[in-house]
């Protein structure tokens, strides 16, 4: 995989740089700012781009506004968002964009090396990534239009599970359902939240995610 890192924090830029490199990744550009990190991608055109959310001038949300401006001028680059943070305005706006490719983790939440890089490997294969935390505060944020008032407790387990970019297959196996059954269940909440029918789990996650944040 082809990366562009965005990090201001100078020792966790350099141990991601040597984590990927010893894992096979290509690190075309290792920045600091959301500024540099827009001139690397349109000289680089990476596979995937690794990005904070608060970094220079105002370490605010300079990395997500970059990532959705990446999004748009290059909507074939996968994003994944890696933040202590949920910046939850231009979060939706980024992961209810329409293109996949997508993902969003905390630091503190990432347990095991192996889950970030499986992360950036689905992202960059065009799937999505979530935290489970991410999704339960964008899930939360939109409560007041109770769009999940419809739901049975299982299907809201399994809405959760989508959103964090699980396949059927991977759902049942965490519910320990049949497949057929997550797929019940599936068609049950596109029903419920009145969404229609889509291919691929990335295509559904941000088709969930679209309705929830709109």
């Amino acid at each position: 995989m082809r990366v562009v890192l965005a990090e201001d924090s100078t020792l966790l830029r350099e141990g991601l740089v040597r984590l990927l490199a010893e894992e096979g990744h290509e690190v075309l550009a290792a920045v600091g700012d959301a500024d540099a990190l827009l001139s690397a991608t349109a000289a680089y055109r990476p596979d995937v781009i690794v990005t904070d959310v608060r970094m220079p001038p105002s370490h605010t949300d300079e990395g997500l506004r970059a990532a959705l401006e990446i999004r748009s001028r290059f909507p074939g680059i996968g994003v994944l968002v890696l933040s202590q943070y949920v910046e939850k305005r231009y979060a939706t706006e980024l992961i209810t964009d329409d293109g996949g490719r997508v993902g969003y983790l905390l630091k503190d939440r990432v347990a095991q090396v192996g889950e970030f890089l499986d992360a950036l490997t689905r992202v960059g294969e065009g799937g999505a990534a979530f935290d489970p935390e991410v999704v339960r505060r964008l899930l939360a944020r939109t409560t007041h239009t109770d769009p999940l008032g419809k739901l049975t407790a299982r299907e809201r387990e399994v809405l959760d599970l989508m959103a964090q970019g699980h396949t059927n297959a991977g759902i049942a196996g965490q519910l320990y359902v049949s497949l057929s059954a997550v797929e019940k269940h599936v068609n049950a909440i596109f029903d419920k939240l009145d969404l229609s029918h889509t291919s691929g789990y990335s295509r559904r996650v941000l088709a969930v995610l679209r309705y929830l944040g709109s």
